[in-house]
């Protein structure tokens, strides 16, 4: 087989979800792209898994090395009811891979759809976000090739995110699920801890004031609650337009 024939094979359609009528804004990746996500889609998971595991160890899950404890850095300092409230990039890596796998096995799950497209859609941007608004102090504490890795493997998150809609009808019981989730998780990370202090990703100078007045901690808490706001608009909105073009029933 040729080399072309095989990369149009990845590209093609054939025995995949149709690909819905949507405006650009609510699936802005070419059709053919989605198809090779979802054509590969077990290269995806794998991928995603791998994210997962480095992402808990980043937080301080430090099975290797041997030399280092077991539970260090962020993961060490909270406690461990909260635990499932730290690493959030990890959980949505897991929740899409665990979306797309379900979906190759014949048994989608909409709850973990939606979870899968507001974790990645949020974290996705909210990441890149506060690493290129406080770049020199991420800078001072990150090597580059570890900060740029950062960068662009959360970019690489709201790819995904935007394929969800081909496996996904995002029922309303389900967006609400993930609402539920994420904006816990916004309250607990940034207004109310209930346990401990506030259980957001650690950030360098959180107390500092770099723009009107504004601390750091509260332009990263301005950028989730927004990424929240608007992951919650997009899923109800893809749904409506699937409805409106007749390509779902209600």
């Amino acid at each position: 087989m040729a080399p072309s024939t095989g990369l149009r094979r990845l590209a093609d359609g054939d025995g995949l979800p149709p690909a819905d009528r949507l405006p650009w804004w609510l699936s802005p990746l070419p059709e053919w792209l989605e198809n090779v996500g979802l054509n590969l889609v077990w290269v995806v998971v794998a991928i995603n898994l791998l994210g997962t595991a480095f992402g808990f160890w980043y937080y301080g899950f430090h099975p290797i090395p041997l030399s280092d404890p077991l539970i260090t850095w962020q993961f060490a300092a909270e406690p461990v009811v909260m635990w499932p409230f730290v690493p959030d990039s990890p959980i949505a890596t897991l929740f899409i891979a665990a979306a797309f796998g379900l979906w190759k096995l014949g048994r989608t799950n909409e709850y973990v759809n939606a979870l899968a497209f507001f974790g990645c859609w949020k974290l996705g941007l909210w990441t890149p976000f506060v690493l290129a608004t406080f770049s020199e102090a991420f800078l001072e504490i990150n090597p580059l090739p570890m900060y740029l890795f950062l960068f662009f493997s959360h970019l690489a998150m709201v790819v995904e995110a935007f394929v969800i809609h081909r496996i996904s009808d995002f029922p309303v019981r389900a967006v609400a699920v993930a609402v539920v989730w994420y904006g816990f998780n916004d309250v607990v990370d940034y207004f109310y801890p209930i346990v401990g202090d506030p259980h957001h990703t650690s950030l360098p100078l959180a107390d500092a004031a770099p723009f009107a007045g504004s601390t750091v901690l509260q332009i990263a808490a301005a950028g989730a609650v927004v990424l929240t706001l608007v992951a919650t608009f997009t899923s109800l909105a893809t749904r409506v337009k699937k409805l409106e073009s007749g390509s779902l029933r209600p």
